[in-house]
């Protein structure tokens, strides 16, 4: 298992729970994944912590952002400069929701929220560079937009992180979309359509890679969580969409070997 030691401007390279129920979320994450989580009893950390693979920094987690706000998965980008992205922001007609903050000696971040409602965060390193285990098992290894404005997405994040685009249709026949920086796809973009329910909004979702699709889909429920996008095959591999017991959803997908 090879350690991330840091993430080109751009490239998702951290993903966090706000939960309104840490106690109930450490322990399905620590069943469904085998990560184990810690947390800083300093009063300063306001109940932040980490879920560790293996000794290896692979999310965090902490209590939601205010009262009534629902448990939610946060992606965020890295850059090496949140104020510059935070004017972008607002240039191509997003929203400042928090920030840019420094967060002790670990970094700086920032959460906007995009013109077509999505929040996403930044983070600027500091002494925390980000996971520091990727597209493995089990760990972040996708990161997709799912959007109600897909042609306006394609607008507003080239204009703030300068990622390319390219069209990748899914088996499905769904018009799929990868982000690119440098040329390598780094996450994606799907169409809200019909497969999706009236209410769903524009929302960054996370990939967890898992070896075993079904298994993981099967012990999810047990233990409280819910299917909100069965199981199916991507040429990426087989995946489903997941919602924990507190009801933040999430992919999780058994990728193919690289050919």
């Amino acid at each position: 298992m090879p350690t991330r030691t840091g993430y080109k401007p751009g490239v998702p390279c951290w993903v966090d729970l706000s939960s309104t129920d840490l106690t109930a979320s450490v322990g399905f994450y620590e069943e469904l994944f085998g990560w184990r989580a810690e947390f800083d009893p300093s009063p300063d950390s306001g109940g932040y912590g980490r879920f560790r693979q293996g000794g290896k920094l692979v999310a965090g987690i902490g209590p939601t952002f205010g009262e009534g706000v629902p448990s939610v998965w946060n992606t965020y980008i890295a850059t090496d400069d949140a104020l510059s992205v935070a004017e972008k922001v607002e240039q191509a007609g997003g929203r400042v929701t928090i920030g840019p903050v420094q967060v002790f000696d670990q970094g700086s971040m920032a959460v906007f929220q995009d013109p077509a409602g999505g929040s996403f965060m930044v983070w600027q390193p500091g002494r925390h560079r980000g996971a520091e285990l990727a597209d493995e098992p089990v760990a972040l290894c996708w990161s997709e937009l799912d959007s109600r404005d897909p042609e306006g997405s394609k607008a507003f994040y080239p204009a703030v992180f300068g990622w390319g685009s390219r069209g990748a249709g899914d088996a499905a026949g769904v018009d799929y979309t990868e982000w690119l920086v440098d040329g390598r796809a780094v996450a994606g973009m799907l169409p809200i359509g019909d497969r999706f329910p009236s209410e769903s909004g524009t929302r960054w979702l996370a990939f967890f890679a898992v070896r075993d699709c079904d298994g993981t889909v099967t012990l999810a429920e047990q233990r409280g969580g819910k299917v909100l996008r069965p199981a199916q095959d991507l040429p990426m591999g087989r995946h489903a969409v997941l919602a924990d017991p507190q009801g933040a959803a999430f992919a999780v997908i058994a990728l193919k070997p690289a050919q």
